[in-house]
């Protein structure tokens, strides 16, 4: 992918996304050693997997220009806070805040925004929350503060928004309204199934 940047003027594009790649491998390595903790040392593991990306270049402009803006490093900088990508899945809505709470410990994770998709969803039955954080990445030349997107979901919300995601690439534009009404009815079956399952899992532990 950086190979294709490496003309001169193309040069400011490459170092964006490198930034953004050694935040994202950063991250990896210190949600890797926070899974593996919760794995060997306590009873509960909030955290079923973790996906991660970086934008590639032409994602980015095609973002810029949805925006109006000018396909420039310094607005992609300053408008786009997802070129970094990280994706924690969790089994239960509840353990959802519980990573938030985990992450919001660590000493060099700056919060800057909280979307949360769940308490207050998407009018099409998006649901997930999303972290903006502020990461430090240290380069030769200094420390550089790179913003990085972390989406927390369930598995149910996951396999929602994959196939949603899927459906609205085919048509590009809106879906046809019968369409948005059936995903709409699946994003509310889904989020029972979630609730119901939370409930299962406490009767059991009820019963123990």
């Amino acid at each position: 992918m950086y190979e294709a940047l490496l003309t001169e003027e193309m040069k400011p594009w490459r170092d964006l996304l490198l930034v953004h790649k050694f935040a994202v491998d950063e991250i990896r390595t210190r949600l890797s050693i926070l899974d593996e903790e919760f794995r060997n040392i306590h009873d509960y593991n909030p955290i079923e997997h973790i996906r991660y990306r970086v934008k590639k270049f032409n994602s980015i402009t095609e973002k810029l220009e949805r925006l109006n803006l000018e396909p420039t490093v310094e607005n992609a900088k300053n408008n786009i806070f997802d070129i970094a990508g990280i994706r924690i899945i969790c089994t239960f809505t509840a353990d959802i805040y519980s990573v938030v709470e985990l992450l919001s410990k660590q000493h060099d994770f700056k919060i800057v925004e909280i979307k949360d998709y769940i308490k207050n969803p998407k009018s099409n039955g998006y649901k997930s929350l999303h972290l903006h954080i502020e990461y430090p990445v240290f380069l030769s030349s200094g420390i550089v503060p790179t913003r990085v997107e972390i989406q927390i979901r369930t598995i149910a919300m996951d396999f929602w928004a994959s196939i949603e995601h899927k459906i609205y690439y085919k048509y590009r534009e809106k879906a046809p309204k019968s369409i948005q009404r059936q995903l709409k009815e699946c994003a509310d079956l889904i989020s029972d199934l979630d609730n119901r399952m939370y409930s299962l899992k406490h009767s059991i532990n009820d019963l123990e």
